[in-house]
Order: C-alpha cells, then sequence, then structure tokens
C-alpha cells in the first residue's frame, strides 16, 4: 500500500541545531562532502557484511560503490551507493530526529565555540555530521530502499523547520543523497561543487582510503586523429564521457608511505571523530598467526563512554575485506576508547560471532592488542607526562575497570593516577606513593567518596594531617568497583582511612595511644551502652577513636564493610541494611560534657537529642544522608531555643 507524501516538523532542538549549523560555521564548508561519503561507505560495509549472511543479496558481479553525480546547469550534486539502504522508519530515526542527549551541549559549544574547537570538529564529535549538507544547500533530498525490500522512501528537506516522506520508486536497493547547491560564494567557503577538479581534491583530502570505489562521471574533449592515431589539425571535437575513480581504495595500513595527516583522516573516517588522535599504533604479527593493525587512542571521549554496556570494538577485516563493523572480541572492555582495524589472512569471511568467541586466533590477537596498548601507555606516561594527563583526564576512570584483568593488573596499576594529600594540584602514581611513604609505615592509606571536597575535609583524615601521613582520594565512582580487586601493591596492603582500627606512628607512639583508649574506655562504659541503644537503627558499636583531634565523632565501618557509597548504591537493591561503627574523640569538649550528663543524671531526656545530633554531625561529615532531616531539624532547633 503506498502511503501519501507526509509533512512532518522537525524536533525542536534539531531546528535550532540545523540553523547554528549554517550560520556558525564559516570554514571548511567542503566537510560535508566527506561525511555523506563516510555514510555511504559505512552503508556499503553493511551490505557487504550482511550478504555474507544472505548471499542473494548482493547480485553476482555486482561492484559495491559510491558514484557522485553533478549537474552544473541545475546546480545539484548527489553521492550514490548501492549499499544497504534505509526503511522508512530507519530514515526518520536517523535523519528526521537527532536522539542524542548531547544535542543541547552541541548547541551551546557551537554558540560559544569554547574549549578551541573548530565548530566542525563540535560536529563530528556529536554524531550529526549529515546536517552538515545543509550548510551548502538549499535544499536536500534523500532516496533510500533497503536491501530486501521493494518500496523506496523519499526524504526532502530546506532545511527550515520541517521536511516531508514520501513512498516512491527506486531502481535497486541503497541510497541517493540529492543537494540542491548554494551559489558559489568564495569568501562564505562555498567552490564549484559540480567542478571536477574541485571534486577530486575534497575527494583525495578526506577519502582517499576509502576501500570502495568513489566514481565521478568526467567529461573530455577529444580531437579527431588519422590513421596513426595522431590528431588532425581543426579535427572535429567531440565530448566524452566516462568514469573516473578519485580515490587509492589502497588499505592504509597497508602502505609504507603514510603521512600523520593521513593516519588522522582515516581516523576520522572509521570513528566520526573530527579531532585528531592522540596517539597513532601500527603493528604487524608474522609467524603462525599474521595479522595487521591499525590502532589510535582517541584525543577526547565519545559517546557515553563511562556507560559498561556501550558497545565498542574493532573493525575486522579479513585479507582487507571487513566483515564486522564492531568486533568486541578483539580488545577488553576497559580499552573500549580504543579505535581502529585488524586484519588477518587467517579467518573465514563468514566467521560467526559464536566462532570469534571460541577462535584461539582471535584470543591471541586480543592480548596482543592489550599488551601492546598498554604498553604504549606505558611509554607515554614515562615520556609525555603532560600528555599522559590529557589521555588519563577522558579515560583514566574506563581504564581503572582493568583492575581486574589478572593478566594485566600488575601492567594497569603501574598506570593509573590518583589525587592525594600530598599535592592538591597533581595527581600521583602508587610507585610515587610508596617512594614517599614514611620508615614506620606499612600501608597505603586511602580514602573514598563522592568528591575531593567531601573526602579532603574529612575528620577520618585529621590523625593523617596531624602526623603528615599521605592518603590517597579515591573520588571516582569506579573507585569502589577498584578497591575490591586491588589489596596491596609492591607489598604494601592498601588500607582505608575509614574503616577498622588505625595504627599510626613507631611502635612507642602505637602503644602509648593503645593504652590511653584502654584506660579511658572503660570510663565511657555507661556513655557507650547508651548511645548504642539510643542509635542501635543505624549503630553496631560505639568506641573511643584515635584517628580524631579536632572533631567529636565520626563513622566508620569493619574491615570487611562496604564504604557507604557503596552501601548506598548496592541498598538500592534488597541488601539489608549496614550499620555503622561510631568512633568519639575522648579530648572534645562535647565528648566529655556528654559523658559528666550521663554520669550526673543517665535519665536525661536531653541525651538522646544528642545521640541523635552525634549521629548527624558524623554522617554530614563525611558526606552521607542523614536518615530522617525532618527529625535532625527538630532536635537542633529545640537546642537552639534552649541555649540562646
Amino acid at each position: 500500500m503506498t502511503v501519501q507524501a507526509q509533512t512532518h516538523t522537525f524536533q525542536a532542538d534539531t531546528k535550532r541545531l540545523l540553523h547554528l549549523m549554517v550560520h556558525s560555521l564559516y570554514t571548511d564548508k567542503e566537510i560535508f562532502l566527506r561525511e555523506l561519503i563516510s555514510n555511504a561507505s559505512d552503508a556499503l560495509d553493511k551490505m557487504r557484511i550482511e550478504a555474507l549472511r544472505q548471499p542473494p543479496l548482493l547480485k553476482d558481479g555486482e561492484t559495491l560503490e559510491i558514484r557522485i553525480d553533478t549537474d552544473p546547469q541545475a546546480r545539484t550534486l548527489s553521492i550514490r551507493d548501492n549499499g544497504i539502504g534505509m526503511t522508512r522508519d530507519e530514515l526518520v530515526s536517523h535523519i528526521g530526529t537527532i536522539a542524542k542527549s548531547g544535542t543541547r551541549e552541541l548547541m551551546q559549544r557551537l554558540k560559544e565555540n569554547s574549549e578551541g574547537h573548530s565548530a566542525s570538529e563540535l560536529i563530528g564529535q556529536f554524531g550529526v555530521g549529515f546536517y552538515s549538507a545543509f550548510m551548502v544547500a538549499s535544499k536536500v533530498t534523500i532516496t533510500t530502499r533497503r536491501a530486501g525490500e521493494d518500496t523506496a522512501t523519499r526524504w526532502e528537506s530546506a532545511g527550515e523547520g520541517e521536511y516531508t516522506l514520501e513512498d516512491t520508486h527506486r531502481d535497486a536497493y541503497g541510497t541517493t543523497v540529492t543537494l540542491d547547491l548554494l551559489p558559489i560564494d568564495s569568501e562564505g567557503g562555498i567552490e564549484d561543487f559540480t567542478d571536477q577538479w574541485v571534486l577530486s581534491r575534497i575527494v583525495k583530502r578526506y577519502s582517499d582510503f576509502v576501500t570502495f570505489p568513489i566514481i565521478l562521471k568526467v567529461e573530455r574533449e577529444e580531437v579527431e586523429k588519422d590513421e596513426q592515431g595522431q590528431p588532425i589539425p581543426d579535427g572535429k571535437k567531440t565530448t566524452v564521457v566516462e568514469d573516473k575513480t578519485l580515490n587509492s581504495m589502497k588499505p592504509i595500513w597497508t602502505r609504507s608511505d603514510v603521512t600523520d595527516e593521513e593516519y588522522a583522516e582515516f581516523y576520522k573516517h572509521i570513528s566520526h571523530d573530527w579531532a585528531d588522535p592522540m596517539k597513532t599504533m601500527r603493528f604487524r604479527a608474522e609467524g603462525r598467526i599474521e595479522y595487521q593493525t591499525l590502532l589510535f587512542i582517541p584525543s577526547q571521549a565519545q559517546g557515553n563512554l563511562n556507560y559498561h554496556g556501550s558497545e565498542f570494538g574493532l573493525q575486522l577485516y579479513v585479507r582487507r575485506v571487513m566483515i564486522m563493523e564492531r568486533c568486541e572480541e578483539l580488545l577488553p572492555r576497559y580499552l573500549r576508547f580504543v579505535k581502529g582495524i585488524v586484519d588477518s589472512a587467517d579467518l573465514p569471511l563468514n566467521i560467526s560471532r559464536q566462532r570469534l568467541q571460541e577462535d584461539r586466533y582471535i584470543n591471541q590477537i586480543r592480548k596482543w592488542i592489550t599488551r601492546k596498548t598498554l604498553d604504549t601507555l606505558g611509554d607515554i606516561q614515562r615520556d609525555d607526562a603532560e600528555q599522559y594527563l590529557k589521555f588519563w583526564e577522558p579515560f583514566g576512570s574506563v581504564l581503572k575497570e582493568g583492575v581486574a584483568d589478572a593478566d594485566y593488573k600488575d601492567k594497569i596499576l603501574g598506570l593509573l593516577l590518583f589525587a592525594s594529600s600530598h599535592d592538591p594540584a597533581n595527581l600521583t602514581t602508587l610507585e610515587a606513593y610508596v617512594q614517599r611513604m614514611k620508615s614506620d609505615q606499612k600501608e597505603i592509606f586511602y580514602i573514598t567518596g563522592e568528591s575531593r571536597n567531601v573526602v579532603e575535609h574529612s575528620p577520618h583524615l585529621e590523625a593523617f594531617k596531624a602526623k603528615d601521613y599521605e592518603v590517597l582520594y579515591l573520588v571516582a565512582p569506579v573507585d569502589e568497583f577498584l578497591v575490591q580487586y586491588v589489596f596491596e601493591f609492591q607489598g604494601k596492603r592498601l588500607k582505608s582511612v575509614g574503616k577498622g582500627a588505625v595504627d599510626l606512628g613507631d611502635e612507642n607512639e602505637q602503644k602509648a595511644a593503645a593504652d590511653k583508649l584502654q584506660t579511658l574506655q572503660e570510663q565511657f562504659k555507661g556513655v557507650f551502652e547508651f548511645l548504642k541503644e539510643k542509635l542501635d537503627d543505624h549503630i553496631k558499636e560505639v568506641r573511643l577513636s584515635n584517628r580524631l583531634t579536632s572533631s567529636p565523632v565520626c563513622l566508620v565501618g569493619a574491615e570487611n564493610d562496604y564504604s557507604p557509597q557503596l552501601a548506598r548504591l548496592l541498598q538500592k537493591g534488597d541488601l539489608p541494611k549496614q550499620k555503622r561503627i561510631m568512633e568519639l574523640n575522648p579530648d572534645h569538649t562535647i565528648v566529655t560534657k556528654l559523658k559528666e550528663r550521663f554520669e550526673k543524671d543517665p535519665t536525661d531526656t536531653l541525651l538522646s537529642e544528642y545521640a541523635e545530633l552525634l549521629l548527624g554531625y558524623g554522617l554530614l561529615a563525611e558526606g552521607s544522608p542523614i536518615p530522617n532531616p525532618v527529625r535532625y531539624n527538630q532536635v537542633l532547633a529545640n537546642l537552639m531555643t534552649r541555649t540562646l
């Protein structure tokens, strides 16, 4: 059944984005062609992969290709492919809307052009490159037919708020994007995009490495020739139309004469990122198994990288033919930021996903890539600390997930960076921390929390600051996961300052502190029992502290307890609530006065309110929520009323 033409309105965000793109980009308008060719190349890759599963989709002898057609008189430019094509629903999903959470951020960045990015970089970063066509066109038309479908769909828009959809006819599957070009404006960056020399230059610059032929029909004049094949003076001239392939199609990873600029363009092509990569890695393995890799470490994060379920993987080629666009089996998940290709001569073209998971060659390649990537990061860390910090900012949290990989745990630990109390302005490695440890120090101290501002003011650190012990600040969400797998480094045990007992100083200092607490413990026995009874829903033990110097109270956990942050996360499920240990500072006025008041009258009704205030103090000091804020405010107000 034929569906009549329908007019649709762009999303509000899409309308604003189109306006900004058309009016904010003043240079490099030629990038539109690269983006449209890249989309066509993706469609051809999908078609080739799908044809491996369903051979009848691809006709015998058919060549997958991209064709560029021009009409200088009508000022139109078309990019045509015989790739996988799109259904009507797919066309609406991919083109008619921008279903990306980052759209508003992109618009803001386009307005401000912040962080020194060019506008073209921002377009690629946020994955809306198709819309760059409206920089050079007054109208864009897409005609597409999905492989295996009979009906084609036509999409048309002038980029002014609406687009139309209608069923149409297309002789074969694939997609054609036709641009009604704007007038030539050299100062505004709009060249004659129907000119073969302009198009040849743009394709050579951006898309020479595309593995499918990019074909342009060109015209040339031929002069009539004599029997010897020599031109006849004043002979008749005829116009000959022929196909010209604009790109070399030679895989970049097989060439030895590749420039840094060509590597950067290839990276942008496969990653849809407009920023240059931070590092290019090219390796070749020969022997029992042969393969080549061309890998890139990006200079910025793309997409929802910190979402553990996000898609990732390298492009897998077999004898220069792509068989999988995202092969997750080639990378551990904690290296999901790495982009690139692997080309193997030892795998079948129709290898299945299940076979990949079981294939020993793939497992060997994965280990080899992992080791090479980690070695490269180690080299950067050693030779260029500034560049490594630029890598760490977007990708450090992802790399930390690798501590669960037993094969590479030690190598990854050496790459990790942490904030610490030693130097507020700089990060530190575990090795540097160990080198700075005091002679009597046997443990690596750390504290977890929601932010650096919270943890560096935590009462748990008071004794450590007083004795000048360095403490690592683990404030990334992944750090809660990290400490479940990392128990020691270079023979030094990792110790949370918020769990268990704390022993600081040399043996004499530790003995003196223990003797003092032992002496006072019996004196506070009644207060402890009272507080334990009143706060039984939240506290499992009350004791004196040797980690407090200026605060009256803190809450700690047993050695094997979860941290407060991890406990809150886990308690979103059905796990039982975890009680804490309350530690009191025996030298603080609040604690000594509380003890005196209790000894004077254990039935004093105000003692219960003081107990609630102590609990709230301890929770707020560590950045944890108060279980009953309304009740806490009432108790606090009552106290202020009595004392003012």
